[in-house]
């Protein structure tokens, strides 16, 4: 299964629980302006008439946006001139800092979507590209936390 970007940004918004308004206050928070019917076109599926596809630089933004929202202005945070690409790592990344998890809270998401990770296994997805130890996160993986994600915050109510 490949997971695209598009996908990536609802499943995160479905599984946070997130409002049209909390979204746009994320892509607020990194200057980036943005319309709540255009964020609809974005999470739309792909065979409607209004969907956008949704770019990694949106993505991106978005993920930095929710991690100033849920954890506020980072007083280190230096603008950044390098374009980053955009992995599964880096999502995985993005969420584990925006939502505050321990190991053991990213051991129990990925267990909700009946994935075993040793502590080597985990630890090596959100290790730099260069460490020798580095694991690429394969999309299948990424649905899966994803999954995970959506049941670890699940609150018994559909937006």
């Amino acid at each position: 299964m490949i997971i695209n970007t598009n996908d990536t940004l609802f499943r995160i918004h479905k599984a946070l629980n997130l409002t049209l308004a909390q979204m746009i206050k994320a892509y607020t928070l990194e200057e980036y302006q943005i319309e709540g019917s255009h964020i609809q076109s974005l999470m739309a599926k792909q065979k409607d008439q209004n969907f956008i596809l949704c770019s990694y630089e949106e993505l991106g933004i978005f993920l930095d946006g929710l991690v100033t929202l849920k954890r506020g202005v980072s007083p280190k945070k230096e603008p950044t001139q390098d374009d980053v690409e955009l992995t599964n790592n880096l999502v995985l990344k993005k969420l584990r800092i925006a939502l505050e998890l321990k190991e053991s809270d990213v051991e129990i998401i990925f267990g909700l979507a009946d994935i075993e990770l040793s502590k080597q296994q985990l630890a090596s997805l959100f290790r730099k590209e260069t460490h020798k130890n580095f694991k690429a996160c394969s999309d299948t993986l990424l649905v899966s936390f994803l999954e995970g994600l959506d049941e670890f915050y699940y609150s018994g109510e559909e937006i």
